[in-house]
């Protein structure tokens, strides 16, 4: 009993001190998005999303291969609607990954690849609490998720004439013909992609 007591003092203890640290801050600094995160706040921010990916789904493996059509699939998928945030090679060095509180993870990072499939899958499925990232479950099937997770993968290693492949899908340069697009491609600069 006694052991149960001092582990609900400690835990006490230390939210406490994150709201008396919080109290600091709010009153230097408000709550603005442009200060740069402190230690304290990114330990929490990376381990926000460990805390809220559930045992089961960290276990969940991906039934995809990297095959050159899973791939080009994912690619353009990755271009379409994650590199405003994460930036074409997934560094996260875009107008709204760069001003964003916490900052965008690096997707190429040691961070980010030593998650499990099934992490990375549920995080673009559910999204992060208290971050930018939203959740994609509902607007994307799982199929696109998982081969998301095969590019994220990618990432690291992405070849130079792979980016810049993504660069053209992005400018629009050397579009494909209409019926060949994929889903959720629009014609107009700016306009949201299509719900599939």
């Amino acid at each position: 009993m006694r052991t149960r007591t001092k582990v609900i003092i400690a835990i006490l203890a230390v939210f406490l001190a994150g709201l008396v640290y919080l109290g600091v801050l709010v009153a230097r600094h408000g709550f603005s998005a442009r200060e740069k995160p402190s230690r304290l706040e990114q330990f929490l921010a990376r381990h926000a999303r460990k805390i809220a990916t559930p045992a089961g789904a960290k276990t969940l493996k991906n039934v995809y291969q990297p095959t050159e059509e899973n791939l080009a699939s994912a690619r353009h998928h990755f271009v379409e609607h994650c590199s405003a945030c994460h930036a074409l090679d997934g560094g996260g060095n875009t107008v709204f990954g760069r001003n964003m509180y916490p900052k965008v993870p690096d997707l190429r990072d040691s961070e980010t690849q030593k998650l499990t499939d099934g992490e990375l899958y549920y995080i673009i499925s559910n999204g992060v609490r208290f971050t930018g990232m939203p959740a994609f479950g509902g607007e994307d099937s799982p199929e696109e998720i998982w081969k998301l997770v095969l590019f994220i993968r990618r990432l690291p290693n992405l070849p130079p004439e792979e980016l810049k492949e993504m660069e053209r899908m992005a400018t629009g340069a050397g579009e494909e013909p209409a019926g060949n697009r994929a889903p959720g491609h629009t014609d107009a600069p700016g306009a949201k992609p299509h719900k599939h």
